[in-house]
């Protein structure tokens, strides 16, 4: 959660798509808006410090993507920079694209 704390205080006004493995992962009131707007389920997590969560596979940003900024929404893509089999400790992640509503 600290990389992903890190990543989100640059971009504290976009919802982030923080990819997980097959998944883009959203937490917190992001997970909210991601949830309310695309329909999808809202979890909680008792051990994460961000309490919610919300994701969806990475095969359907495209879809989700244009939902969000037709939405009004401003969101950057969180990628994996490493294949996360061959990293050692914490797979680094960075921003490789950020959109907004026009």
């Amino acid at each position: 959660m600290e990389q992903y704390k890190a990543i989100k205080a640059k971009y504290p006004d976009a919802i982030l798509l923080f990819r997980v493995g097959d998944f883009y992962e959203t937490f917190g009131a992001d997970a909210k808006a991601v949830s309310q707007t695309l329909g999808l389920v809202l979890t909680t997590s008792s051990c994460d410090e961000l309490k919610k969560l919300s994701g969806f596979p990475f095969h359907s940003l495209d879809r989700h993507l244009r939902t969000l900024v037709k939405a009004g929404y401003k969101v950057a893509i969180c990628e994996q920079l490493e294949d996360p089999k061959t990293a050692k400790g914490l797979v680094k992640r960075g921003v490789s694209e950020s959109f907004k509503p026009k």
